[in-house]
């Protein structure tokens, strides 16, 4: 077994630093954008024991190659879903020392930043990602919690534009979020990709008053497209262009309902906003922020919304 707790206090001398993470009390994983004190989610007995035994077997692996990658990513990736976040940063810290060039423990390391509201560092992270794949070929990534098809989506260098991007629009930086969802754009191979890296980019357009390149964005989306893992961005996108009614939004077919629960509920904030119904987007991300989960980017972005000008 590794020191966990020792390996979230990590602080890395390298091109993008860790830096010294503030003290918590014991389960708080992290402050909320409006000040809330948020702890580790709440897991069913099952799906604790899933993801603990996945833990163990990474943690395994590991032990029987610690100068493996690998392996030391497949223990980060799997600490979070733990909810142990804090410690995942460690982990890919500690694998930032060791492996100075290798962009995955940046491109991780900058999602979890994300997850305790740390978007600078997720900024300065997933930028030295990008640096770092830049000119090399794009690689698919596995996925932690394969889709209904197992078949993996995203690839490294789409998920270090996609989560810059997202940090970019949390921090309310919409012309340099609108230049990364384009990137990310760029690098969608493929339907589910395309679907999520639009949806963002639609929303930051709509927020920069560019209702027409907004549009324009929204053109190749339509009913045929085969979603395998997306479908909220997918039903978001046909609600944006105006081909179904919000009232069909909660179909279904994602893999965790919690997290398109909240993933729909801020998109259709948002389409209230941009459409000039304010006091209904209010009031849909704040029930986003009272019911969570807290991990998932539509609650981050519905608790960026609220803190806004106090709103």
């Amino acid at each position: 077994m590794k020191p966990w707790p020792l390996l979230a206090l990590l602080v890395v001398s390298a091109p993008v630093h860790a830096g010294a993470q503030a003290p918590l009390p014991r389960g708080v994983e992290a402050i909320s954008l409006l000040g809330d004190t948020l702890r580790a989610p709440e897991l069913s007995s099952a799906a604790r024991a899933r993801l603990t035994a996945q833990l163990d077997t990474a943690e395994r692996a590991w032990d029987r190659n610690p100068e493996s990658a690998d392996a030391m990513i497949w223990v980060g990736r799997r600490t979070a879903y733990l909810g142990r976040y804090r410690d995942a940063i460690g982990i890919f810290s500690l694998g930032i020392a060791q492996h100075p060039e290798d962009a995955r423990f940046y491109r991780h390391r900058g999602h979890r930043y994300i997850t305790i509201r740390r978007l600078d560092r997720a900024i300065e992270d997933l930028s030295y990602a990008a640096t770092l794949t830049r000119g090399k070929q794009d690689e698919v990534e596995p996925d932690g919690q394969p889709n209904a098809r197992n078949i993996p989506v995203s690839t490294l260098q789409s998920n270090i534009w996609y989560h810059l991007a997202l940090a970019y629009y949390l921090k309310g930086d919409f012309r340099s979020a609108a230049a990364a969802w384009r990137r990310d754009v760029e690098l969608s191979t493929n339907a589910d990709m395309q679907v999520a890296s639009r949806y963002w980019l639609y929303m930051t357009l709509r927020r920069m008053g560019q209702a027409t390149a907004a549009a324009e964005v929204l053109r190749p989306i339509t009913w045929r497209m085969e979603i395998i893992e997306n479908g909220s961005y997918h039903r978001l996108l046909l609600l944006f262009k105006g081909t179904i009614p919000a009232d069909s939004l909660f179909a279904g077919g994602d893999a965790d309902p919690a997290l398109q629960d909240a993933t729909v509920r801020y998109g259709l904030g948002n389409w209230h906003w941009i459409n000039g119904r304010k006091d209904e987007a209010v009031r849909i991300w704040r029930d986003v922020v009272k019911t969570g989960p807290w991990a998932s980017f539509g609650y981050i972005a519905a608790e960026a919304e609220l803190g806004r000008k106090g709103r």
